[in-house]
């Protein structure tokens, strides 16, 4: 008995955690906020990765404080869809001016970018310092769009980015073999008419909707992360794009929702930076363990691939030399084989031995029947 109440603990506890998240307003609405940031800008963040535009996000994200401070002096409103749309507009602004630079001038496009991105801030930066100056007290508030303030978030902007978010994914849906297209072959493309102009405007245009939604969560400075990020962390795990799309949504949604339950947990912890730390956190997890392209993956392959060639060479040396014996069983002291090549001969020879392709008698090595097939295939393979 006292077995089986213990066991119900954590399940009891768990109920509980579940309970409480539920119950609590504030929590509720910061964990699906998130969550939806997460998802939105990590789908959308791939096509920006995939095309060599990571810095595209920062610059949206940076150009949309403008938007959010002159939609506020044109209309004293806080309204999270006015505010959303002027820095909706500011962001799109933004990179039409990236695109006309690079394509009407010969400036590069991470120079465009970076202009645009510290003039649209700089610019941001003094009309909310116009606003602080103002005697309207609606004002409070909208310096928290520089790094973001999860907890403001109410039912009703949730429901507004839900909103955003579906008209988001069912564009992308719709443009999905248009979208696939331009990003691996622009040329392509182009040569099977295409309107390619109209689809990067679309899918841009897409971009800055998801950032723009996420400015009140995780804030100006910090949202590129979450463009960036899941779609990075989710590359090294996959070569196909509907895969990776999925994986970056789910990355974020997961870095969206444990970011905020750990800032609940820890006493005046953000949730916009949590959220960052979270998701880099799984890029780095990412780099490393990513099977193919994980950085510990691709040692132990140098690894794997160095012990093969010299397993191999020291096959084939033992064959060169019985065959200057007219014997291809005849065996070899190592140390004729380390005059050939010093490194590792000595593990290579037991090993092949423990492969049954190297026989041993005394001090001397030689190869087995199966041992000569194998060189007779890598010489006439021509591996060395």
């Amino acid at each position: 008995m006292g077995e089986g109440r213990l066991s119900l603990l954590p399940r009891a506890k768990m109920i509980e955690i579940l309970y409480n998240i539920i119950s609590d307003y504030t929590l509720r609405n910061v964990i699906l906020g998130s969550a939806i940031v997460g998802i939105i800008a990590g789908s959308l963040g791939c096509f920006a990765v995939l095309r060599r535009q990571s810095l595209l996000g920062d610059a949206i994200s940076h150009a949309a404080l403008p938007g959010i401070a002159l939609a506020f002096l044109l209309t004293l409103s806080k309204s999270p869809l006015i505010l959303l749309l002027g820095a909706a507009a500011a962001g799109f602004i933004g990179t039409l001016l990236v695109l006309l630079f690079t394509h009407t001038t010969k400036t590069k496009e991470d120079a465009a970018l970076g202009i645009i991105l510290s003039v649209f801030f700089g610019f941001g930066i003094f009309l909310l310092t116009i606003i602080q100056k103002l005697p309207t007290s609606n004002k409070a508030g909208l310096e928290t769009f520089l790094f973001g303030n999860a907890s403001t978030l109410l039912q009703s902007d949730v429901r507004l980015m839900s909103l955003f978010a579906l008209m988001i994914f069912i564009v992308l849906l719709f443009f999905w073999k248009n979208f696939k297209i331009i990003v691996f072959d622009y040329s392509f493309a182009k040569s099977i008419g295409l309107p390619v102009k109209t689809i990067n405007i679309i899918l841009t245009a897409l971009l800055v909707f998801a950032i723009a939604i996420g400015l009140q969560t995780v804030g100006v400075v910090l949202m590129s992360a979450m463009v960036i990020a899941p779609a990075v962390a989710a590359r090294q795990w996959t070569n196909s794009l509907s895969v990776m799309v999925l994986l970056a949504a789910l990355f974020g949604a997961f870095s969206g929702i444990s970011g905020a339950l750990i800032s609940s947990l820890v006493q005046k912890m953000p949730t916009g930076p949590t959220i960052v730390l979270v998701i880099s956190a799984i890029v780095l997890f990412s780099l490393a363990l990513a099977p193919n392209r994980g950085i510990l993956w691709d040692m132990y392959r140098k690894k794997k691939n160095r012990k093969k060639i010299r397993l191999d060479n020291t096959l084939l040396n033992l064959f060169r030399l019985s065959k200057s014996h007219n014997d291809p069983y005849h065996a070899h002291d190592l140390k004729s084989l380390m005059a050939i090549d010093p490194t590792g001969v000595r593990e290579a020879a037991i090993e092949l031995e423990q492969n049954g392709l190297v026989k041993r008698a005394g001090s001397r090595w030689g190869l087995t029947k199966q041992g000569i097939e194998k060189a007779r295939s890598l010489a006439q393979g021509g591996v060395f």
